[in-house]
């Protein structure tokens, strides 16, 4: 094509539209004809917004950019009765407009959000609980619409039931028309002369209700169960919001909780360990019985498979850790200590050897790291 439109905005052909905008805008308020009216700016002036017309639509931009004539396509060149309305070069100076004619009433309702303490056990196998919340509900005495019975909306008399109302202002353009919504009717278009006096003409009033929630295994703190269409009702009989429940799950007394398992501690006497014994856990699938191995030592940790959290949506359930710790006696009478020596004499544990290997653990600390790094 013989025109340059990105020469005649002074941009580059990879410009982005807001670079686009912001050269018309520039050479917009050099070149309009209340600026400067002798022709030649005018014909400028001419030029430069068909430029805009093409460059700031993705559609011509590109059929341009591919050496077509978008503008003889859609109505033979600028001041035709095409595809250009005047409203674009408002776009570009405003940043567009709000959209016409009057809003509706009925309006979605807000998402409400409510925290829920539960146990552990709760938590792990699931439960069902019954919420007392306090929402905006449909207006039973004029059926949502805020009005009084017998009576009907009118047309506001201000903006003549379009919902707005125009202003006409003097700019270096011309006059500039501009539209805001009507301070009477709010943007409605109409107005309620008589409104329900039990709702003040929202259509909705606050009570008190209750609702079952259904709490699957395996939630957490922090969860959110979504209950669709149970949050407060809509201005004007509008639909209901969501209600959300958060999880907060109370601390176990026993157990505590790391994603899918549970873990516990268990004091184990220096004599259980050392025999080897088993304890009864109150577990929450009821008592069981733990088999704690000859020589246990402090640190060591039992697991029972399948007795953790459940998984939330996935099935199944994580494991139950029990940790270890024997305890070593500190106070012991005359004849406990002596068996104690006796018993230290008879396995040779009188005095206390630093840095030797034993053979029983599989080696001291040296040995044992002198491996890992070997078997590196």
């Amino acid at each position: 094509m013989s025109t340059d439109y990105y020469a005649l905005l002074g941009v580059s052909r990879d410009a982005s539209p807001e670079d686009i905008k912001k050269a018309y805008r520039r050479l917009a308020r050099e070149l309009h004809p209340d600026v400067n009216p002798d022709p030649e700016h005018q014909d400028k002036f001419k030029a430069v917004t068909a430029a805009y017309e093409v460059l700031s639509d993705p559609e011509k931009r590109q059929m341009y950019d591919l050496g077509g004539d978008p503008l003889s396509a859609s109505r033979g060149g600028f001041g035709g009765g095409g595809g250009f309305d005047f409203g674009d070069i408002m776009d570009a100076f405003f940043g567009g407009g709000s959209p016409r004619g009057p809003r509706m009433r009925a309006r979605r309702g807000q998402d409400a959000l409510i925290r829920v303490q539960i146990d552990l056990s709760d938590a792990v196998f699931g439960s069902a609980r019954e919420l007392t919340v306090d929402t905006a509900v449909a207006c039973g005495s004029c059926d949502a619409s805020g009005m009084a019975a017998g009576s009907s909306p009118e047309t506001c008399a201000m903006c003549k039931g379009r919902g707005e109302i125009q202003q006409v202002q003097r700019s270096f353009l011309g006059q500039v028309m501009t539209s805001r919504p009507c301070p009477a009717c709010q943007g409605f278009g109409t107005t309620i002369p008589h409104p329900c006096t039990e709702c003040s003409g929202d259509g909705r009033v606050r009570t008190r209700r209750t609702i079952k929630v259904e709490i699957p295994p395996g939630v957490d703190t922090g969860t959110r169960i979504q209950l669709t269409g149970e949050g407060e009702v809509g201005p004007n009989g509008g639909p209901a919001g969501d209600l959300f429940v958060e999880i907060v799950v109370r601390q176990h007394e026993l157990f505590e909780r790391r994603g899918d398992e549970l873990h516990c501690l268990v004091t184990v006497p220096m004599t259980a360990a050392a025999l080897g014994t088993s304890v009864t856990l109150d577990t929450l699938d009821g008592p069981m019985e733990v088999a704690i191995n000859p020589g246990t030592q402090s640190g060591e940790t039992v697991t029972v498979r399948g007795h953790g959290a459940a998984r939330l949506r996935s099935g199944g359930r994580g494991d139950l850790h029990v940790h270890l710790s024997v305890q070593t006696p500190t106070k012991l009478d005359p004849q406990q200590e002596e068996l104690l020596r006796q018993l230290a004499a008879m396995r040779e544990e009188s005095t206390v050897q630093v840095g030797q290997a034993s053979a029983e653990h599989g080696g001291g600390l040296f040995s044992r790291l002198k491996d890992a790094f070997s078997a590196k």
